[in-house]
Order: C-alpha cells, then structure tokens, then sequence
C-alpha cells in the first residue's frame, strides 16, 4: 500500500489514479492522520457485496415480530 501526504496526493494525481488503476491502494494522509483511501473500484465492490451479504445474513438470524400494527399518522410522526 502507498501511503502519501494530501499536498502530494493534489500535486500527483494523475500518477496516482495510474497506480490506483494497476492494483494498488493508496492511503492519503492529512497533517499525518488518514483521511482517504484510493483503491481500485473491482476490491470496493466485492467488498461492498461482502458487507451486503453479511448484513443480510445477520437479519436472517433476527428474530420477527409477528405483531402487525396499523399505524397513525399521527403515531409514525410523533
């Protein structure tokens, strides 16, 4: 992973889209803490469906509520 200050990050952006479309992941610091990250868009989205999957399994495991309830308006707005 590369790692590099925001002022480099605006003055090589270009280079560093170039890397990011190569593979690599770049983390962009700010005063010394990390505040971005550029990685390719395939490993964002198979981490999104990952993150998706898992959400979805965990409310499977959820119990329901059989309760069936006719809201108010009144009620939904309180």
């Amino acid at each position: 992973m590369i790692v590099v200050n925001a002022a480099e990050a605006n003055r090589s952006f270009s280079k560093l889209l170039r890397q990011v479309s190569e593979g690599e992941s770049i983390t962009i610091l700010s005063h010394g803490r990390p505040v971005a990250m550029l990685s390719p868009m395939s490993n964002q989205g198979r981490d999104r469906e990952l993150s998706r999957q898992s959400l979805l399994k965990r409310l499977r495991l959820q119990p329901t509520r059989e309760e069936h309830h006719n809201w108010t308006r009144d009620e939904l707005y309180d």
